[in-house]
């Protein structure tokens, strides 16, 4: 008898000692105190553990279940301990499966921030950049989401000289005189690495770059140009790293670009790349300057963030490196705000209470796959204060689903607040000046994705899609019960919305159609909806819980797209001048979509296939309360082609209808071929200039 208590009493402990074994790891994971710390990297060997760690996969924490047993029919009990502590050290340093960067048009790439509602309906009124011109002129401007936060675009203007792309080149066109433009100066700013951004800042131009190395990896290059004398620019600085262009902001003469990539080992050595180029330079980026996240799962991708005074010619170039990936980003005046987008394994973790029950210790999790097949994507955001030129970490957040582009985020009162979508539906989170998360709409709209949003002043306008387009107009004046006031259902939806003024807003997005497919009963058993061309729409929200269409636009059919559709600087908008403009493509073949859960990635395949326009042009629009929408005029591009010494033009797929700018009277459309200038009233053209030949 004494022998059997014996073996019982064994048995339990060693249960206990099981139970012990599964649960600690378990506590030690989520009740460490060291979550949520940026902290720097030590040492060179510390930063390649992470690279090679990284390199294979490490299972989950909450695995450790499945894991064990197998351990066990081999391994003495005595090894147990030390098998759980090191699954535990290894899952700090899985592999980060969230979403590759969005590289946009101009990426871009979160919400817009008013910082007072004139900033976005005020005239853009400035004095010229040139030291030969003194006349006061009206031209217009970057569309940026921030006012004072400008972005870099393919075409700038001072109000005497544009600034534009033309294949490898950077041209500066002299516009003083409108009808008789002319080429000032062309440039190749860095061989055969293609310019795909310029900032313009009085008369330092920034020149942003997209290059291959040797290994063909993508990398970031900088050139800053002294235009004091634009027709002969003089390379001022220069700066590049071996990681893709994400995207770049200018604030008070500080230049910020944002770079994104993968972590790179250096050839027969066990240590990293840490390299970067300045004004021919080679530099390291210093250890102190590359952080990670404590306690967060570490993926082997890094975020770069450099840092120059554009307007200095001595101040050295400053450089972050952060070992965690980009989604999005969004940048006020005082703050970077980094998105990272990754699945969410922690919400799958069993829950105490599993672990404990029979089906735990017994059953092994029985409701496993379910918990696994609920797998959710959620999203991290890190916050850097700004401080002449120099970032500090501030905090993260965390918000569930996924943002769209930079405008599902905005900061207002140094509370950031933003627009993210799942399975569940669409929601708003707010944070605090720590990133605490201070407030969340309910999920709007289950199944549908989230299309657009625009935050203006205490209001945020989104919108979903599957079927219809719901406008969701919500009130985040509390920001702690933030609450949906109106919604508005129309057919097609809105991938881009733009304040009018304080009362109307623009959507500029797609129209729909939708097919029912019926039985020999009539009763409905499918349901299918198709792009049937552009549209715009003008909202009236003054009543905000019955928000109002006032005026729509259809614009061409099924084989019509645009830049606006994936890129709010192709828009050029003045209340003032009441004029609406944007690039229109038309393509010789069916926009191929029916219900896409992804039309801005569609469309840009659709935009790099070898499909060939058919027309490709600038619709010129009045807009106004009382007319809505009135096509004032299309002006069009054709690429020029030689052939015995005549010149004929065709519409080709690689033709690229760049931007449509405004000085005073005159509407200046920018392609890689030509600048061509039209009255902004009558549409009459009045100059020309051939940019390639």
């Amino acid at each position: 008898m004494k022998e059997n208590k014996g073996k019982k009493f064994c048995k339990i402990i060693i249960c206990i000692a099981l139970v012990c074994i599964l649960i600690i790891p378990f506590f030690i994971f989520n009740m460490r105190d060291d979550k949520g710390k940026l902290l720097s990297i030590k040492s060179e060997d510390e930063l390649y553990s992470i690279y090679k760690e990284n390199t294979s996969y490490t299972p989950p924490y909450w695995s450790i279940p499945f894991i064990l047993p197998c351990y066990l029919s081999v391994l003495p009990i005595g090894l147990i301990a030390n098998i759980g502590s090191s699954t535990v050290s290894k899952a700090n340093l899985s592999y980060n499966q969230g979403g590759s960067s969005m590289i946009p048009s101009g990426n871009t790439s979160a919400a817009s921030n008013l910082s007072g509602p004139t900033s976005l309906f005020e005239k853009s009124t400035s004095s010229a950049d040139s030291s030969d011109s003194s006349e006061v002129k009206d031209y217009s401007k970057t569309n940026i989401q921030v006012e004072n936060v400008d972005e870099a675009d393919i075409t700038k203007t001072d109000g005497d000289y544009i600034y534009s792309v033309s294949e490898n080149n950077v041209v500066i066109t002299d516009v003083r005189k409108p009808e008789n433009i002319k080429i000032a100066s062309k440039f190749n700013p860095v061989g055969d690495s293609t310019p795909v951004d310029l900032i313009l800042n009085n008369d330092k131009l920034a020149v942003i770059s997209q290059g291959e190395d040797s290994n063909y990896s993508s990398n970031t290059i900088v050139c800053i140009y002294n235009i004091k004398n634009r027709e002969k620019p003089k390379l001022q600085k220069s700066y590049s790293v071996d990681l893709n262009y994400y995207t770049s902001r200018c604030i008070d003469n500080k230049l910020y670009i944002i770079s994104n990539g993968y972590l790179k080992k250096l050839s027969n050595e066990k240590k990293i790349n840490r390299e970067y180029i300045e004004n021919t330079q080679t530099k390291q980026i210093e250890l102190e300057n590359i952080k990670y996240m404590k306690g967060s799962k570490i993926g082997y991708r890094e975020t770069i963030i450099a840092t120059v005074d554009i307007n200095s010619d001595d101040n050295k170039i400053n450089v972050y490196a952060y070992l965690f990936d980009i989604s999005n980003a969004y940048v006020s005046e005082n703050n970077i705000y980094l998105a990272n987008e990754k699945w969410n394994y922690d919400n799958n973790s069993p829950k105490i209470t599993s672990i404990l029950g029979l089906k735990g210790l017994f059953g092994i999790f029985d409701n496993n796959d379910d918990r696994i097949s609920s797998s959710k994507k959620e999203t991290d955001i890190y916050k850097f204060r700004i401080n002449e030129g120099d970032l500090k970490f501030e905090g993260n957040g965390k918000t569930s689903g996924r943002t769209i582009n930079q405008y599902s985020m905005d900061e207002k009162d140094g509370h950031l607040r933003v627009a993210s979508y799942d399975n569940d539906g669409t929601s708003i989170s707010i944070f605090d000046e720590k990133m605490n998360k201070i407030g969340e709409t309910n999920k709007l709209a289950k199944g549908e994705k989230m299309y657009s949003s625009r935050f203006i002043g205490n209001k945020a306008y989104l919108v979903t899609y599957k079927t219809i387009d719901p406008l969701f107009v919500v009130d985040l004046s509390n920001e702690t019960n933030p609450k949906v006031l109106g919604e508005l259902k129309i057919s097609g939806y809105s991938a881009y919305l733009h304040p009018y003024d304080e009362n109307h807003i623009i959507g500029i997005g797609m129209e729909t159609q939708t097919n029912n497919s019926k039985d020999i009963n009539g009763r409905v058993i499918s349901t299918n909806t198709t792009v049937v061309g552009m549209k715009m729409a003008l909202f009236d929200v003054s009543n905000v819980s019955e928000p109002k269409a006032i005026s729509t636009m259809v614009i061409g059919d099924r084989r019509t797209t645009s830049a606006i559709l994936t890129n709010p600087k192709a828009l050029l908008f003045s209340k003032e001048k009441e004029l609406l403009a944007i690039p229109i493509n038309n393509y010789s073949s069916d926009f191929e979509t029916t219900n896409s859960d992804d039309i801005s990635s569609l469309i840009d395949g659709y935009k790099g296939s070898s499909k060939n326009y058919i027309g490709e042009g600038y619709a010129v629009y009045r807009i106004n309360l009382s007319e809505g929408f009135k096509l004032k005029g299309m002006i069009t591009h054709q690429k020029p082609t030689y052939d015995n010494n005549s010149i004929y033009y065709t519409y080709n797929y690689s033709s690229k209808l760049l931007r449509g700018l405004y000085i005073n009277k005159n509407l200046f459309t920018v392609s890689e071929y030509a600048v061509k200038v039209n009255n902004l009233e009558n549409m009459n053209q009045i100059g020309e200039l051939n940019l390639k030949y």
